[in-house]
């Protein structure tokens, strides 16, 4: 009876190990993926990303031609 109570304890202990760490997505990750889906909005979500790379390409161009005048 006692090997059958620590063989019990043993098996409900084993499941109680650590965690291991979920990998976190970016959140232009999960952008990425909700923009791609099926659900209501993606077109909105789809979007503002297609708006905030315009903006990030412009000024990408604006700081090349600053780093030029600079030089």
């Amino acid at each position: 009876m006692r090997f059958a109570i620590v063989g019990l304890v043993l098996l409900l202990t084993v499941g109680c190990g650590p965690e291991e760490p979920q990998p976190t997505r970016s959140e232009g990750a999960r952008d990425s993926s909700i923009a791609e889906s099926a659900v209501p909005g993606a077109a909105g979500v789809r979007s503002a990303l297609s708006v905030a790379d315009s903006a990030n390409a412009r000024r990408a161009r604006e700081d090349s031609i600053m780093a030029a005048d600079d030089q």
